[in-house]
């Protein structure tokens, strides 16, 4: 989760500018109540957690912003002014396959600073609130990117559209010219976030009237509209696939230069598909929340009064508390509004993407009231539980394993190519999922087979007497599609080919399969980690669901192992199918 370091320096600069300097001292106080633990603070800063589900918070200015609403500050709060700039931005219908959404906003006259030092933090301020932007709301910009301009090196009108790969422009902080395709693969930004490209001939820039590059989206901007010490005015686009979260993205990104006194002008967009939008919208939204469902969450049943305070602490507002005269006849879902019952209408904020339900507003009456406030008692909620299918022959697994005297054990879900198919002998069922940026050559894609986690396990603890009997209940992944898998391994003298058939018959037992349906092909050579001859495939009802046999101590050798192993794997999935739960 994001960490922010809100520096008392900045905040009282955004106090100042809002006549707000009274309750500096309340923030330790205010974050957790919010739901934002702080780690640490003293007389220059404080340093908290925030929750990827409250991008609003993400910000300096966004924060204090929400610190006033919650401490009554109500007479600093108001809404964001926002005047026509006259500037438009034409999109090419080339877009509409490639990256087609785009809102953008210019902000002038923002009080940076008064010294060197306040707008250089001013600068890292809002380069560190993109990034986080970009994490959250963005999905690693996948869904929506930002670009922050210095408006003065500009010339309107813009233009959105796409080139090809020999398009050349200086990327921001280069002195050099590079191609789109120089970019993709030589630049740091270029390299980490050229998978967004992918499968792409064209690719999307935006320009000014002098053809000068402002953007190669969702990528770099160019280095003609660097923002610097001296820059007050600025243009913010916002790219992406998701309208949502790009319109979230440029909301938070002007309400944080506003607090800092900037003001706010809209944009003309002339969209691929021939819409013009006018961008930003600060309007707030409007959310129908039943009485009865406020009541049966939090199990107090609060007044008018005490849900416009609550609400308003949030940033909302209680618009009315009503009889619901147009709705459902009768309840059906939670948030249904029942006609004859009563509802409260409440506002609040645009850039409050995260509110997409009535619970959600529910969520910040709670907050507001106080979690401390609400009474202790249990939940009047009751709904029967049914175990998952899934659960059923998981619970299964486990009991027979255990019963042949196998511990359980719980491995990462990532490995590496060479345990999982060049030592094993294994070939890749499906495609692999690869990590784009491993951290360690070990853990470099996520597994196939469980087995091989089983052997790294018995080998980091070779030291330790035998026998060694383990087994693990996992996911595994193939295709990019998360299955399960169970597998055992034993390091023990005694054991060997026979003893593997005894625990896989005991597990078909066990789920209820007849041992006579059994069937047991010999492996081929080099097929699998086991010794020629004792290894076997198990196929029920004409499917192979698995397989067992002795440890190769070629493979064995491989893990560091010199005790004699024997193991097996098999899928969940197809033993559900061959061998019908007998309980159901």
């Amino acid at each position: 989760m994001p960490t922010i370091s809100l520096q008392h320096s900045v905040i009282e600069r955004i106090q100042r500018i809002n006549n707000f300097n009274h309750q500096r001292e309340r923030w330790p106080d205010f974050l957790p109540d919010i739901g934002c633990p702080v780690e640490g603070f003293n007389e220059e800063e404080i340093e908290i957690e925030v929750f990827p589900d409250r991008p609003d918070l993400l910000g300096h200015e966004t924060m204090a912003r929400a610190a006033r609403s919650f401490m009554g500050a109500h007479d600093t709060v108001s809404d964001v002014e926002v005047i026509s700039s006259g500037i438009k931005i034409d999109v090419d219908k080339s877009l509409e396959d490639v990256r087609p959404v785009i809102f953008a906003a210019v902000v002038r006259g923002v009080d940076t600073g008064s010294n060197d030092s306040e707008k250089d933090a001013f600068i890292q301020s809002i380069m560190d609130h993109q990034e986080k932007l970009h994490l959250t709301l963005g999905r690693k910009r996948s869904l929506s990117s930002i670009g922050v301009h210095d408006l003065s090196k500009l010339q309107p009108p813009f233009r959105y559209e796409t080139v090809d790969d020999g398009y050349s422009f200086v990327p921001l902080a280069s002195e050099n010219e590079m191609s789109i395709s120089e970019v993709l693969t030589q630049h740091p930004k270029g390299i980490e976030y050229a998978h967004l490209m992918d499968g792409m001939s064209r690719f999307p820039i935006i320009v000014d009237s002098n053809d000068d590059i402002l953007s190669f989206p969702p990528i770099i901007n160019g280095d003609n509209t660097t923002v610097n010490e001296g820059t007050t005015d600025f243009f913010i686009d916002v790219t992406g696939t998701d309208a949502r979260a790009c319109e979230a993205c440029l909301l938070l990104v002007c309400l944080s230069l506003s607090e800092l006194g900037g003001k706010v002008e809209s944009v003309e967009i002339s969209g691929w598909n021939s819409d013009v939008i006018i961008t930003p919208n600060f309007d707030k939204k409007s959310h129908r929340v039943p009485g009865k469902l406020v009541e049966k969450i939090l199990g107090i049943k609060l007044g008018e009064a005490e849900i416009s305070e609550s609400i308003s602490k949030m940033g909302g507002e209680l618009i009315e508390t009503r009889t619901v005269t147009e709705g459902s006849e009768r309840s059906e879902r939670w948030a249904d509004c029942v006609v004859g019952e009563k509802e409260h209408i409440i506002s609040m904020p645009r850039w409050r993407s995260d509110i997409m339900h009535p619970v959600d507003i529910i969520e910040d009456i709670a907050i507001g009231f106080g979690y401390g406030n609400l009474p202790q008692r249990l939940s009047s909620v009751h709904i029967d539980a049914v175990p998952l299918p899934s659960s059923q022959i998981n619970r299964r697994i486990r009991a027979s394993f255990r019963a042949v005297g196998l511990q359980e054990t719980q491995s990462l879900t990532l490995s590496n190519k060479r345990d999982q198919f060049e030592i094993m002998r294994w070939k890749e069922r499906g495609g692999s999922s690869i990590i784009s940026n491993p951290i360690t050559m070990d853990h470099t894609m996520m597994r196939q087979f469980i087995l091989p986690s089983l052997l790294r396990l018995l080998s980091s603890n070779r030291h330790h007497e035998l026998p060694q009997r383990v087994y693990e209940l996992g996911e595994v992944v193939r295709d990019s599609k998360n299955r399960t898998s169970a597998s055992w391994a034993c390091a023990e003298v005694g054991g060997g080919f026979a003893s593997a058939k005894g625990i896989t018959q005991a597990l078909v037992r066990d789920l209820g399969g007849a041992l006579d349906l059994i069937e047991y092909l010999p492996m081929d050579a080099g097929d699998g980690p086991w010794i020629v001859g004792r290894g076997a495939r198990v196929i029920i009802d004409g499917v192979e669901v698995g397989q067992f046999g002795e440890i190769d101590p070629g493979v064995s050798n491989e893990f560091g192992l010199k005790s004699p192993i024997h193991a097996g794997e098999f899928d969940v999935e197809k033993l559900a199918r061959a061998i019908p739960d007998p309980v159901l």
